[in-house]
């Protein structure tokens, strides 16, 4: 089993069993984080938005193009930002450190 850190909106660090092939908003929810996921992982909104540590990112797939227009609208967005519904845990992810931002924007259209 892999691991995953999460550095939460208060700065504190919580590591958590991370399954591969589960993503990391699924991670997250299961380890009872405040990670919204509005859209349930289907790529149409950026409540699961997330900043992977630098060291990191550069080992992830490259986010596609539907990935980049919903980050586009993610509060408190950085270079390291993705959506945590486009992120599969693979093994050679362990001790990755992913940190929650602050406030997430829920563009949902009634």
């Amino acid at each position: 089993m892999s691991s995953l850190v999460f550095i939460l909106k208060d700065g504190t660090r919580k590591s958590v069993e991370a399954e591969p092939g589960h993503t990391l908003l699924e991670i997250a929810q299961k380890n009872g984080l405040d990670v919204e996921g509005a859209c349930e992982g289907s790529l149409s909104c950026s409540t699961c938005h997330m900043i992977i540590a630098p060291d990191w990112y550069k080992r992830l797939p490259e986010a596609s193009d539907e990935e980049n227009d919903m980050l586009d609208l993610a509060s408190g967005l950085t270079r390291t930002s993705r959506l945590g519904c486009q992120l599969v845990m693979q093994a050679d992810w362990d001790g990755m450190e992913v940190r929650l931002p602050s406030a997430v924007r829920n563009m949902a259209l009634s």
